[in-house]
């Protein structure tokens, strides 16, 4: 899944990017970039940010 379609199907994943100082929220590349991609260009630990997605998608349930 690319970062856009992962904020667009949990909004609450919208705050973990933005806690982690990711631009991709309105980031035309967010609709090509998978989570991988966009740590790696914001140079963001993957497994701790995708702890804290993973966080906010389950507690929103």
């Amino acid at each position: 899944m690319v970062v856009d379609e992962i904020m667009r199907k949990w909004p609450a994943t919208v705050t973990v990017v933005l806690r982690y100082r990711m631009l991709c929220v309105g980031c035309p590349i967010g609709t090509f970039h998978t989570i991988a991609e966009a740590c790696r260009e914001h140079q963001i630990n993957e497994t701790a940010f995708l702890v804290d997605l993973e966080s906010a998608v389950r507690a929103r349930r």
